[in-house]
């Protein structure tokens, strides 16, 4: 199970249009347990509008207290021109680069003095729950929902906007009730677009995914499973990674990739450089067209 919590600043809340109280999510949170929810997890926002190092910090105090299992710590991506809620937030109040920097670094240390292990990019774990369990065991595993235990099972969703995977297949559904009922009422799935892997999109997922679980990759592994050379294969990518290596971000010789302890907070970069589409999107930036959300 998880909750949303993002920030329980009162300021911050009026600042995204949210009202959540601490007491209304600690009860939630304990109806779980007294339900027998075998692991609980809380989201976490930092990069909001007014959202200050002493408030946030606030925040994570009141959140330990209610001893998750899980917490995933996520960046606030400012899309106002996808996402039309957005549009009533003032860009002028979210934290600028430096103090989302300070608000991501000082969370990260606060969770793990607190004892929660750092899973990678923006998950944490108590070190008795199966997710840091599998990590521990080199048997985590990652899909676009984020880290799990399981491996390459059937995703089904049900909802608008939600997003699907079966097999090598991606779909996601209408993205506004008007659509999604009058599917239905049609008499056939919402499905309004979808996506089919080919063998490179599923050699660059498996690449993605050893880095971001297990933070290290051996190219002879690699090697055998997809009858490939690497090196040569990914020629750019590991151009584009030597200036992370001279950062002293990851270790890259001619056996494979480590990602270094200081690294594993930007794993998310490292891994952009095998990701093909976002090298497309890069290209179509640089002709003009619009890009996604920023890492930081």
């Amino acid at each position: 199970m998880s909750l949303g919590i993002q920030d329980f600043d009162p300021l911050v809340q009026q600042a995204v249009n949210r009202i959540q109280t601490f007491e209304q999510t600690r009860d939630v949170l304990l109806a779980a347990r007294e339900a027998g929810f075998k692991s609980v997890s809380v989201d976490l926002i930092y990069g909001l509008p007014k959202q200050t190092l002493e408030g946030f910090r606030a925040t994570l105090e009141k959140t330990l207290s209610l001893a998750p299992d899980r917490i995933a710590l996520y960046s606030y991506a400012h899309l106002p021109q996808i996402f039309m809620p957005q549009r009533r937030i003032e860009e002028a109040e979210l934290p600028k680069g430096e103090e989302k920097l300070s608000l991501m670094a000082m969370a990260i240390e606060t969770l793990v003095e607190a004892g929660y292990v750092f899973i990678g990019m923006d998950h944490f774990a108590r070190p008795d729950d199966e997710l840091a369990l599998a990590q521990q065991d080199a048997k985590l595993h990652r899909n676009f929902q984020g880290y799990s235990t399981h491996a390459e099972l059937d995703l089904l969703a049900f909802g608008v906007s939600a997003i699907a995977k079966v097999g090598p297949v991606y779909s996601q559904n209408a993205k506004s009730l008007e659509e999604y009922y009058a599917d239905i009422d049609a008499g056939h799935l919402p499905v309004r677009r979808g996506y089919r892997m080919n063998d490179d999109d599923e050699l660059r997922r498996a690449v993605i995914q050893e880095l971001m679980c297990h933070f290290e990759l051996d190219f002879a592994e690699v090697n055998s499973a997809w009858s490939i050379d690497f090196v040569s294969y990914f020629a750019s990518a590991l151009e584009q990674l030597e200036p992370l290596v001279e950062a002293g971000l990851l270790t890259v010789d001619t056996t494979g990739i480590r990602v270094e302890p200081k690294g594993r907070l930007l794993v998310r970069i490292i891994a952009m450089a095998f990701d093909h589409y976002l090298q497309q999107d890069r290209q179509n930036a640089a002709a003009g067209r619009p890009r996604y959300s920023r890492v930081i």
